[in-house]
């Protein structure tokens, strides 16, 4: 399976996709909270996105989606971030990575990777609610 052009794209849209992609969940009317989040902090986490599934699609284990997902939970609760729109973001990114794709002609290779994005997707958004979920159960801080 080959995803080399998708990966090609992935890197060298990076900067497009993240100010496209912080637009939207900045404005969106579904992610209201994210308004409240310092941008360089969201900003950094698009682009950390996209490092990590170019790295998922290179073949590598999900102790990083793990590591990176969780923290994210984490601190979005602790910013009171509501969960449905820490889950809608991430929808959006897969969104976008599959509009992207279709406009540069790799919808063929985005359905043969299909299967790889939407495993790394749905890998973040587990262990994202899974850190969201063990911040909330943490007892409070004395």
């Amino acid at each position: 399976m080959s995803s080399s052009a998708l990966i090609k794209l992935i890197e060298a849209s990076t900067e497009a996709w993240t100010v496209e992609s912080l637009e939207d969940l900045l404005m969106n009317p579904r992610t209201p909270s994210f308004r409240g989040v310092p941008r360089d902090e969201v900003t950094a986490r698009i682009r950390a996105l996209h490092k990590n599934l170019v790295a998922w699609l290179n073949g590598r284990e999900d102790d990083a989606v793990r590591a990176a997902y969780e923290d994210w939970g984490r601190q979005r609760f602790t910013q009171q971030v509501p969960l449905s729109e820490i889950v809608y973001a991430i929808m959006m990114a897969k969104e976008h990575l599959q509009r992207r794709a279709r406009e540069e002609g790799l919808a063929g290779e985005l359905r043969e990777t299909e299967g790889r994005i939407g495993e790394f997707f749905d890998r973040a958004l587990y262990y994202l609610v899974r850190g969201y979920e063990m911040q909330a159960m943490s007892p409070p801080a004395r």
